[in-house]
Formats: C-alpha cells, sequence, structure tokens
C-alpha cells in the first residue's frame, strides 16, 4: 500500500483489521452527515452477505469494468465502501484495495473483510481523500454520488486519484428514462413517502421499509418472476420491482431501506451521467443498458 497523504487521527483494531480515521469533518464542505449516519444506521443491521449473492450481484454490477483489472497490478480504490461488499467481490480480481467510508459501515466493513489481507480500511470522506492525486489505477464509487449534495464535485474528486489511463467506475441512480408512464407514477408517488419515511425516528423507519419490502417488494416481484416463468421476459422485465424477482428477501430489505430511509437522492440521465463524466476527465465512456441503472466506467485523460 502507498503511504498517506495525511496522518490519521487514530487507529482502530476490529477482527484483527485495522481501520485508520482521519479528522473529515471540518474539512468537508460537500457531505449531509444526516445521510451519513442514516447509512451508518442501515449498514449495521445489513452486514452479513454471503459470498454466493456478492457474487452474483457483483457481476451485474462490474461486467463493464472487470475487462480494466489486473489481478497482478490493479491499484483500486473502493470510495464509500458501506459493509466492504463490493471490495469484497473485486479482492481476488486486483492487486490492493483501498476501501473508504465515512459511516460508522466502515466498522461492518473490517468484520466482512477479515480474511482480506490485500484490502486496506479508512474512515474519511470523498473529499477527504488521504491519498495521492493520480494514484490509482481504478476507482470505484458504488451508489455513493447520489448521496452527496454536490455529485459532480465528488466524481471531479474520485477521478483526480486516478491516473492518467487508468479507469473510473460509479454507479448513480437512474431518472426512470425508458420505463412506463406507470412506472414514473409510482416513483413520483415513492417519492413522496420517501420523504415523509426517512424523517421518521430510526426504529420507526426501518420497521416501516421491512414492512414495505414484505408487502410491496416481495409480492410485486414474485408476480414478475410468474410472469417470466409463463414465457413472458419483456413483460416480466417492464413490471414494477422486476430486478428483484430472483433476489432474496434479505436483499429486499435492505434495498427498501437503502431506497426509503435516506432524505437525500438524485437521479440522472444516461445525458447527464455522460456530461459529469467528461466534464471531470473521463473519455472513453460506457454507460450499460442492464440494471441497475447506470453504472458507467470512463477512462481518465485530463
Amino acid at each position: 500500500m502507498q503511504e498517506f497523504t495525511l496522518s490519521p487521527e487514530r487507529t482502530i483494531e476490529i477482527e484483527k483489521r485495522h481501520v485508520h480515521v482521519f479528522k473529515y469533518g471540518e474539512n468537508s464542505n460537500n457531505i449531509d452527515f444526516d445521510v451519513v449516519d442514516s447509512f451508518g444506521e442501515e449498514w449495521k443491521k445489513f452486514q452479513d452477505f454471503d459470498k454466493d449473492t456478492i457474487d452474483r450481484i457483483g457481476i451485474e454490477y462490474f461486467d463493464i469494468l472487470l475487462p480494466h483489472l489486473d489481478r497482478s497490478k490493479t491499484y483500486l480504490g473502493d470510495f464509500g465502501c458501506g459493509t466492504g461488499r463490493w471490495s469484497k467481490f473485486l479482492s481476488d480480481k486486483v492487486l490492493e484495495i483501498e476501501a473508504i467510508d465515512p459511516s460508522e459501515a466502515i466498522y461492518s466493513a473490517a468484520k466482512l473483510l477479515a480474511p482480506n489481507e490485500n484490502i486496506r480500511l479508512s474512515k474519511t470522506s470523498i473529499d477527504v481523500l488521504p491519498f495521492r492525486d493520480g494514484s490509482f489505477d481504478v476507482v470505484i464509487s458504488v451508489g455513493v454520488l447520489h448521496h452527496i449534495p454536490d455529485t459532480e464535485k465528488a466524481m471531479r474528486s474520485c477521478v483526480e486519484k486516478v491516473k492518467m489511463g487508468g479507469h473510473c467506475f460509479f454507479y448513480l441512480y437512474y431518472n426512470l428514462e425508458g420505463e412506463s408512464a406507470i412506472n414514473r407514477m409510482i416513483f413520483k408517488i415513492v417519492t413522496i413517502f420517501r420523504r415523509i419515511i426517512s424523517r421518521s425516528p430510526s426504529r420507526l423507519k426501518k420497521l416501516i421499509c421491512d414492512l414495505i419490502a414484505y408487502v410491496i417488494y416481495f409480492p410485486l416481484s414474485k408476480l414478475s418472476a410468474f410472469v417470466e416463468f409463463l414465457g413472458l421476459k419483456k413483460v416480466a422485465t417492464k413490471m414494477p420491482l422486476s430486478y428483484y424477482r430472483n433476489k432474496s428477501i434479505y436483499i429486499m430489505r435492505n434495498d427498501s431501506l437503502d431506497r426509503f430511509g435516506t432524505s437525500l437522492e438524485q437521479r440522472f440521465s444516461k445525458t447527464q451521467i455522460h456530461s459529469m463524466m467528461k466534464a471531470s476527465g473521463l473519455e472513453e465512456i460506457q454507460i450499460s443498458e442492464q440494471k441497475p441503472k447506470y453504472c458507467a466506467v470512463g477512462k481518465r485523460v485530463a
């Protein structure tokens, strides 16, 4: 691992893994601490991911990134790692990983990643990164930037840490472009409920989100699975929550809390994501049309 450019305030040992804790509150101006705390609570509740689940979902996210990884030399940054499940997925596909997160989730990551000696863990934010500019071969930020006030600024912070010719991978919520009018209407209704639920006390919020997973996610996703079983896959994939037709209830509960539990959520069109990536210094941009949308990878040229 490379040397830090900043000194950690302290180092905590969890499951025989060190977590380097940096001071970032006073120096961070592009962070919503309520959102950080909310995700810290979420990942403490949902931190038990088995290898099969991680591998199966990991392929859905990272299929466009895998060709750019080299197990013998890729130095990768996972910015906003949460529980560390994507670092876990990529750990045997790269040489070393720097996994960072500003929330308490980093301590859950220490437990999940205890066996992975090629991963170093740091508690800090994307706008206070203790790494040299241009030091990474690849940086990923999965499901994070759309929860940061200034998404494009955060994206530039990620790109700055990648060497010229290296790659950045982002997963950003899409704005439902291309979806049916019914799905877009449902989304608008869901957004109203999200704004209410996300302000609820923590225990009540978790209970409501679990209820949503069981009462809405599960039956609708299984209805989609049944329609696919009847040979109508194209119809099934256009149904609400069809993405979850082959997912466990645990994943549904996790994503329900992720969806309804956060007060700050931004969504983007494919064109907007392409423009932000280009403005951040990336070219050869590839944006996947497969769900989850949108996963995007680009090469740093500036």
